[in-house]
């Protein structure tokens, strides 16, 4: 039989195909209900799009291996086509679950945390996940150097677990904190601990697969939404396939859709700002008119009527000064607060202190602006001196943004939102309701 060269292999394919058309038919094949998950991808041959100057730059000096995704979309390298349909269709089932667990969305996620995650640590242990999810599958050939997640657990934590019972227990974004000992040295630069250091060794040479450059444009609500479509679609495939799925065991990666903070925060304040109807005394009441006094049930033409409240809504913003949270989610935050406030037509209170009131600045409806606003040096926290603030201020509802690490005793008329970065997200509020600011 005659050797075909990728070369002449590409320009006989049909009009409309891509590189990887030979595997996604092996994938129809074996797993029919696996298969719709990558006929919801778009497919790119990698002549078409390339990677970004920022993604080289961020993968290092690492060769692109034959696929790769943002996690909307596979993109093929010329370098797939000289490979077997086996191992084919291995690369693209991998590249698949990647897209399905939403690994690069997650990255982006894990970045606007404040958390400076290393793109190759992060994508090993992603890459471990997914390898040894599609371990049990005879029909494909894992990528060529591979790591599965016992031999990651084994080599950087010293940690002995059955392939089945690690899959169901670790998520990526546990694994790689656990993995991530890097640390900032005198000279502001990050160097590998032992953990991540072994993590590097097993990573080097084959590059990464994932392009979270693709994903950092979405929204956190679009990225929610795909959590949950893909966890949906996982699970209907799982359960058509049977033995021959993608995802044949539980796995503990199963990406969970969250509502984003900042959609969180709309809704509680837009419903304490909302103006409510109140009773009105005014002679006669408008129904009285209404019926000229020809219904049984009017006595009096003074009966009490609704009317809209004209009074302006206010918000108490709390801001603790012990200095726990990070620029960018500060002004993420701020940013949000100055949206809604205007949105509501409401003034807004800043209460900015520590173990007292250093701060009091009124804001008035249509005069709202936070940008560029630096809290005063604070030292230790107590948080009754400032609700009692709040309390004189008489808001419809106050947002404290703080860790929680000090004492409140005293607790204002108003409702209470406490806003906490997500490195304190288990710490409990005195009262009211903690919102997790991730």
């Amino acid at each position: 039989m005659p050797v075909t060269s990728p070369a002449a292999r590409s320009a006989d394919r049909a009009p409309g195909a891509h590189r990887g058309s030979r595997a996604l038919g092996r994938l129809v094949e074996y797993a029919p209900h696996s298969s719709g998950l990558a006929l919801r991808i778009r497919h790119v041959d990698e002549a078409d799009v390339g990677p970004s100057t920022a993604a080289r730059a961020e993968i290092g000096p690492d060769a692109r291996p034959p696929v790769s995704t943002d996690g909307s979309a596979i993109f093929y390298a010329r370098a797939f086509e000289a490979l077997d349909p086996a191992a084919q269709a291995g690369w693209l089932a991998h590249a698949v679950l990647h897209v399905a667990l939403c690994h690069p969305q997650r990255f982006v996620a894990l970045r606007e945390a404040g958390a400076q995650p290393d793109l190759v640590l992060y994508g090993l242990c992603a890459d471990a996940i997914v390898n040894s999810a599609l371990a049990h599958l005879g029909w494909l050939r894992l990528p060529a150097g591979g790591v599965r997640l016992p031999q990651l657990l084994a080599d950087c934590l010293g940690e002995r677990a059955d392939e089945q019972a690690a899959l169901a227990a670790w998520d990526v974004e546990r694994l790689y904190r656990a993995i991530d000992d890097r640390r900032i040295e005198a000279d502001r630069v990050r160097r590998d601990g032992k953990r991540a250091a072994r993590a590097r060794a097993l990573a080097a040479g084959q590059g990464t697969d994932l392009r979270p450059e693709g994903a950092a444009a979405e929204t956190p609500e679009t990225r929610s939404a795909r959590a949950h479509e893909w966890t949906e679609r996982l699970r209907r495939a799982q359960a058509g396939d049977g033995l021959h799925a993608l995802v044949r065991s539980p796995l503990g990666d199963l990406p969970s859709p969250r509502t984003p903070w900042e959609q969180v925060l709309r809704t509680r304040l837009g419903r304490a700002l909302a103006a409510q109807p109140d009773l009105s005394w005014s002679r006669p009441s408008r129904r009285w008119l209404a019926l000229r006094g020809g219904s049984p049930g009017l006595r009096m033409p003074w009966e009490p009527g609704l009317a809209a409240v004209r009074r302006v809504p206010r918000l108490a913003l709390v801001l603790d000064c012990s200095g726990s949270v990070d620029e960018a989610l500060y002004a993420r935050f701020l940013a949000e607060i100055v949206a809604i406030a205007r949105r509501a037509q409401a003034g807004v209170v800043v209460i900015a202190g520590d173990d007292a009131v250093r701060e009091v600045v009124r804001l008035e409806p249509g005069r709202i602006t936070l940008a560029g606003w630096r809290l005063p040096a604070g030292g230790g926290t107590d948080f009754a001196p400032l609700l009692r603030e709040v309390d004189r201020q008489a808001p419809d509802i106050a947002v404290v943004l703080t860790d929680l690490q000090g004492p409140a005793a005293f607790r204002p008329r108003c409702p209470v939102i406490w806003a906490v970065p997500s490195a304190w997200a288990h710490a409990q509020p005195p009262f009211g309701r903690r919102l997790v600011l991730d």
